[in-house]
């Protein structure tokens, strides 16, 4: 079984312009993906990840307008916290400042947020990747690693903390939960539960999603789910990968997503996220749901 760190994260904005401009421009992330989300083609998907468009690198945001500000509070994902090159945290801070992203120093991290208010973190750590750095926006030595994990503001932090261990695999480091092989780290932090009860909305975390190797695996994991007296959504095909939902005892939206086939199913690696991609089943809908979106501006 492969070690299930993070596959991406799913955030939510009420602003999508800006949203795009601060995630390309000022965390210089690739914009891998201009899609629809698949269960509202009404609203953009979009993916930010490395150069390649890595599992384990991406951050995704549905578009949704309308949506009030997300609330924090138990059952939410309070903080997604990115890989940073071992060095770069003086660069990192001083261009996180400029961006007004409030950041705030720590040992061997800063805390920040974008323009909603998401809450980030970058962690300083010299440990290898396979993220392939997209020198756009920031230097290659600044480059970020993809995304180390998550904190979590359960309802049930214990049963949370059976589900991850006991299901996916990841163990106590520290104060931290920690999922590694040789060629992937992933953690979770549990939070003490907050007093109130928390609800999405924009500047918050939609889902998480964690790696699984293929096909096999991901049917192997919803036997043992579901053998837990947890229910899942069964399997999704979502072209760029397969998927497995289920919510986890605490409130919060887990994904079990595969590796593949990937973003360059439909799109030529050197042009990823240029046009609107729309899987297969969607296709003949591409006029309908194209008149219904804003343009976006090109990002190179």
């Amino acid at each position: 079984m492969s070690a299930h760190a993070i596959h991406h994260v799913t955030a939510v904005t009420a602003q999508i312009g800006q949203n795009l401009e601060y995630y390309t421009k000022v965390l210089g992330l690739r914009l891998v993906k201009r899609s629809v989300n698949q269960d509202d083609v009404s609203a953009y998907h979009l993916f930010y990840a490395d150069g390649a468009g890595s599992p384990g690198t991406d951050m995704t945001f549905f578009d949704w307008p309308m949506i009030g500000g997300n609330v924090p509070g138990a059952g939410t994902i309070a903080l997604t916290s990115f890989r940073a090159p071992s060095g770069s945290l003086d660069w990192w801070e001083a261009r996180l400042a400029d961006a007004e992203s409030m950041p705030l120093r720590e040992e061997g991290s800063i805390l920040f947020a974008d323009p909603e208010g998401q809450r980030l973190e970058l962690v300083e750590d010299d440990l290898p990747t396979n993220a392939v750095a997209w020198t756009k926006s920031v230097p290659q030595e600044f480059a970020l690693k993809g995304i180390l994990g998550v904190d979590l503001d359960s309802l049930i932090p214990r049963r949370t903390y059976e589900v991850l261990t006991e299901i996916l695999g990841f163990r106590e480091e520290g104060n931290d939960l920690v999922v590694r092989d040789e060629a992937r780290v992933g953690r979770v932090r549990l939070l003490e539960p907050s007093n109130r009860r928390g609800r999405v909305g924009a500047g918050g975390v939609h889902h998480v999603a964690f790696r699984v190797k293929d096909d096999e695996e991901l049917n192997a994991l919803q036997e043992r789910i579901e053998s837990a007296g947890l229910q899942t959504s069964g399997f999704v095909d979502r072209f760029y990968f397969h998927s497995l939902y289920f919510r986890e005892p605490g409130g919060i939206l887990f994904e079990m997503a595969t590796d593949g086939p990937g973003f360059a199913s439909d799109e030529d690696a050197e042009s990823l996220g240029e046009r609107l991609a729309l899987p297969p089943f969607l296709e003949p809908q591409r006029k309908r749901i194209e008149e219904g979106l804003k343009p976006l501006p090109y990002v190179s």
